[in-house]
């Protein structure tokens, strides 16, 4: 029984452990600057020119481009795992650079409303425009990237509930009338 109990609390910690886990590498988190403000990077460049910072965002697009993929993305802070925080207000946008000597990142994977979290250094500002508006976008250049797990809508449907009481089940129980089914179709009964 105590063997059982030892294996139990061992199980219990080695879940809790990696349950803590960052999403992007623990020296990256620990070393990067966590959700530098896009505002003091575009008024001090400078400043950052060549710092790891940790960020996490929203993409609205990627292109693959000579350089590399380029992601542009909304800006949402992240917390000391990497999660993101949220993004009601907008914080702003920023370029993502992965060089194609690391391959390429697929716009079709990457693609509009994915989430991501990232450790990249600052590169510089780079001219750009969102619509008609002139625009001076962050630029990083990714040393990791995660992508977060597309979240998807589920319509449930609530089954069914009969009348009668589950006990009785009517007047067509025991004599294969068209009520019979459901107490004996296994769940989910609407499918």
């Amino acid at each position: 029984m105590r063997k059982y109990i030892h294996l139990t609390i061992l199980f219990l910690l080695t879940l809790h452990v990696f349950s803590c886990a960052p999403v992007i590498r623990k020296d990256l988190m620990d070393t990067g600057i966590r959700n530098p403000s896009l505002t003091d990077i575009k008024q001090n460049p400078e400043k950052y020119m060549g710092k790891l910072c940790v960020l996490g965002g929203i993409i609205n697009n990627t292109k693959v481009s000579a350089e590399g993929s380029l992601i542009e993305a909304l800006y949402a802070p992240v917390d000391y795992r990497g999660y993101l925080k949220g993004s009601e207000t907008s914080y702003g946008r920023f370029l993502l650079l992965f060089p194609k000597e690391s391959g390429i990142l697929d716009p079709l994977i990457f693609k509009r409303d994915r989430e991501i979290t990232f450790a990249g250094e600052f590169m510089g500002l780079k001219e750009g425009k969102i619509d008609e508006m002139e625009y001076a976008y962050p630029l990083f250049r990714i040393r990791e990237i995660y992508l977060w797990p597309e979240s998807r809508e589920y319509l449930i449907v609530p089954p069914y509930y009969d009348p009668y009481p589950y006990w009785w089940g009517g007047p067509y129980r025991g004599w294969g009338g068209p009520y019979w089914w459901r107490y004996h179709a296994p769940p989910p009964y609407w499918r």
